[in-house]
């Protein structure tokens, strides 16, 4: 019997979870699925439509428990927050076990790549939406594009959850489809990307003014943020000819405007704490910023401290209740950690709520002489707040290679990498396909 692991339950777990639940029952009993999360009833309440599923309670940072699960498994899929993923990892090498997860390949992660090719482990990072399917359908471009042609000049890849048309009821055209703990923490690294031939390099507070616009022709305007360190992906794609090369975030354009808001305010930081069991949301803002002068509102003192001068931008602020004299409560925490908890609830989707997937890739090239551009993007939509588009797009690409390993219909690559090998991103796509996971191109000269 072949044994899967899943480790965590979280928001973009269940496509993942189910796909490979629907698995055990086509391969007749011969595949066993093993779901860990540390909620339990989260984790009855995925599995139960399917009795054969094994459910483990797991504390992740607890070792016994963990490698108890993980030395029954024959393969283990991580979907736990990114700083986690080494804990497995280790635990994978020591019992020779493959390994993906969906988040970047950290440092930690990457200095076991020696060892996991000597024991022919495939440890498989990056395996989600972006970052995965975004470095499959890049690979698969340049792939095919390098058969007629030599030059790639430039290459440019959006991504972005959104919330679908049809449920956006809301200032900031936003609800949280994924972890919330990563959009508050967004663009904190900065950003570092290729322009004009010369290497661009923004801090946090530059992230979210150093902004432009994309036109998709499925969904209209939307506006973008450069991610992280997009440098280190030219020598990955293998395309050093690039004149210009950038990963972004992709949002409606009213939420980068508020965004930049709060953050000029200080409300996602992290540094200083706040005693919040006697304090007012109006009590904390007041701290946070300083105010000082009676003879105007707290929020007029922001608009002008700050320099928000857009209407729009300071209903957006108002309309997540900051300056309200409701309680907080929540012992010491943060303006980070207050924010983020505002947002849960005001952010939240509701059960019926569909959120929508956006990406796109822009890649200019040269062909008998002349320069091409190439346009190529997908747009899906989730079917409620369960089976969203995001966990659609992380969660099938997962499921697919996990599948295609086990039944041994691909040639594994071993040690620490991402998708961008023929032997993986080929299969995968065409899988994803008839999943409805599919882009469509527009050529111009």
């Amino acid at each position: 019997m072949v044994t899967v692991l899943i480790i965590g339950a979280g928001k973009s777990s269940s496509y993942l979870i189910e796909t490979l639940l629907q698995y055990t029952i086509k391969k007749s009993g011969a595949w066993h699925v093993i779901l860990a999360d540390a909620d339990e009833a989260t984790l009855k309440r995925k599995t139960e439509k399917y009795p054969l599923a094994e459910i483990a309670v797991l504390d992740i940072t607890n070792q016994a428990q963990r490698q108890k699960l993980v030395k029954r498994a024959d393969i283990v899929l991580s979907l736990m927050p990114a700083h986690l993923h080494i804990l497995l990892a280790k635990d994978c090498l020591e019992f020779e076990k493959n390994l993906i997860t969906s988040s970047y390949a950290s440092d930690e992660m990457k200095e076991l790549d020696q060892k996991a090719k000597e024991k022919g482990l495939m440890f498989m990072c990056e395996m989600g939406l972006d970052p995965g399917i975004d470095h499959m359908t890049a690979s698969h471009i340049f792939d095919s594009i390098r058969k007629v042609s030599s030059d790639i000049l430039s290459f440019k890849s959006y991504c972005g959850g959104l919330i679908a048309p049809e449920s956006d009821d809301n200032p900031w055209h936003y609800k949280f489809s994924w972890n919330p703990q990563n959009v508050i923490n967004a663009g904190k690294d900065g950003a570092t990307f290729l322009k004009n031939g010369k290497e661009v390099r923004i801090g946090y507070e530059q992230v979210f003014e150093h902004t432009s616009t994309i036109h998709c022709e499925q969904v209209g305007k939307l506006a973008y943020y450069a991610n992280r360190d997009s440098l280190p992906y030219i020598q990955l794609y293998d395309v050093p000819e690039a004149k210009d090369f950038l990963r972004a975030t992709l949002r409606y354009p009213a939420f980068i405007k508020g965004w930049n808001g709060l953050i000029r305010m200080g409300l996602t930081d992290n540094n200083e704490e706040f005693d919040t069991d006697r304090l007012t949301y109006k009590d904390w803002m007041q701290q946070l910023i300083g105010y000082n002068d009676s003879s105007v509102s707290p929020e007029a003192f922001a608009w002008n401290k700050y320099d928000i001068k857009s209407l729009p931008v300071q209903k957006m602020i108002e309309w997540l209740d900051l300056f309200t004299d409701r309680h907080i409560g929540k012992g010491r925490l943060s303006s980070a950690a207050i924010l983020l908890d505002i947002l849960s609830r005001k952010w939240k989707m509701e059960p019926s709520d569909k959120d929508m997937v956006v990406m796109q890739h822009e890649i200019q090239y040269r062909y008998r002489g002349n320069v091409n551009n190439l346009v190529t993007s997908m747009v899906t939509i989730g079917a409620n707040s369960e089976f969203s588009a995001m966990a659609r797009t992380v969660g099938m690409p997962m499921a697919i290679l996990a599948e295609l390993v086990l039944s041994k219909n691909i040639r594994i690559p071993t040690g620490v990498v991402i998708p961008t090998m023929p032997e993986v991103y080929r299969p995968v796509l065409n899988r994803l396909r008839k999943y409805g996971i599919a882009f469509e191109d527009i050529i111009s000269a």
